[in-house]
């Protein structure tokens, strides 16, 4: 099943997405609610009557007439008010190779256990325009990511049974300003204003029994669910980066594990897998110079289009505009 939030009425509205249309969640069956909040809250009860439903739109015993067309709406974040937002580093790809890219060793702790770092939940968006000060344009990055989302409250969860704590997957852009992350990253804090202004997530929020066919083996000694979903970006048309979901090397549900250790999980948290290996501009530009000191660095610049696109989740389009306040911080720097 695939959930939607989208813009009605001046309010989110919950809906599934079946063959390219949205339909209403309180349409479709009266018990349903219409956001996703409350959806997430009585997850278990809910969860078989939407797929009931979405079975009778599939067998035609509700109208497609009833159905919008997803090019008929604003898509808001599957999940719009999610409690928090972590973001993992489970991809070792993406670590090793930003660490030989500033000539350091790889760092053996990643082996060890996994991290995350609290991210924005205010920031949280879907589709449509990443809106950006003046500095978020200095060396401005995508993240190319998925998240999972829980579905049900929960504390000391085990990884041997963290995937039943999974609502789905979606996939995941975390904007990221670099200069303003380097900058502060340089006094051992962060990162957070360069992350804490625009996170996407979208286009659905996929739950997991439509990810089965996906199913793969996870890592060596690891724990949990893995899938074969293949992820690619494009800036303008052009592709800029590829990965798969099935190379993380630390699981969700070995991240559920880490974030619910002696504390509360809510319906409704967000956990971010990590870039993918080549996922990001950071990565790629310093591969880039690392083989050829000629290198011209690339960056997001106002008027791109960014587009993630994973398999079996759809894809994620975002364009970056600049907001016409131009107070900087740089500026005022001591």
């Amino acid at each position: 099943m695939k959930l939607v939030s989208y813009y009605k009425d001046e309010h989110d509205q919950l809906a599934v997405l079946v063959d390219g249309l949205l339909f209403d969640s309180d349409i479709l069956h009266p018990d349903l609610p219409t956001s996703m909040g409350m959806f997430l809250n009585y997850w278990e009860d809910l969860v078989p009557i939407a797929l009931s439903a979405e079975l009778a739109v599939i067998e035609g015993q509700i109208s497609k007439n009833k159905g919008i067309p997803i090019g008929d709406v604003r898509f808001l974040s599957p999940v719009p008010f999610p409690p928090s937002c972590r973001d993992g580093y489970a991809f070792r790809q993406h670590v090793e190779s930003a660490r030989r890219n500033r000539k350091v060793p790889m760092i053996p702790e990643f082996d060890q256990y996994p991290v995350f770092y609290f991210t924005n939940h205010h920031s949280i968006m879907g589709s449509g325009n990443v809106v950006c000060m003046p500095d978020h344009l200095e060396k401005l990055d995508f993240e190319l990511e998925a998240a999972i989302v829980i579905s049900k409250p929960g504390r000391n969860i085990r990884a041997e049974e963290a995937d039943e704590y999974i609502a789905g997957i979606t996939i995941m852009n975390d904007f990221s300003a670099r200069r303003l992350q380097m900058e502060e990253m340089m006094l051992n804090l962060g990162p957070a204003k360069g992350k804490d202004f625009a996170t996407a997530l979208g286009p659905s929020l996929v739950t997991l029994d439509e990810l089965e066919q996906y199913e793969i083996p996870c890592k060596e000694n690891h724990v949990g669910k893995n899938w074969n979903l293949k992820m690619k970006c494009t800036v303008n048309g052009k592709q800029v980066s590829e990965g798969n979901l099935g190379d993380m090397d630390w699981t969700f549900a070995e991240l559920i594990e880490r974030a619910s250790y002696g504390v509360d999980l809510y319906p409704g948290d967000v956990i971010g897998s990590g870039t993918v290996g080549t996922g990001c501009f950071l990565e790629l530009n310093g591969t880039g110079k690392l083989n050829d000191p000629g290198y011209q660095e690339q960056w997001l610049k106002e008027g791109d289009e960014v587009i993630l696109e994973i398999d079996g989740l759809g894809k994620l389009i975002n364009q970056i505009v600049l907001d016409d306040d131009d107070f900087s911080l740089f500026a005022r720097k001591k």
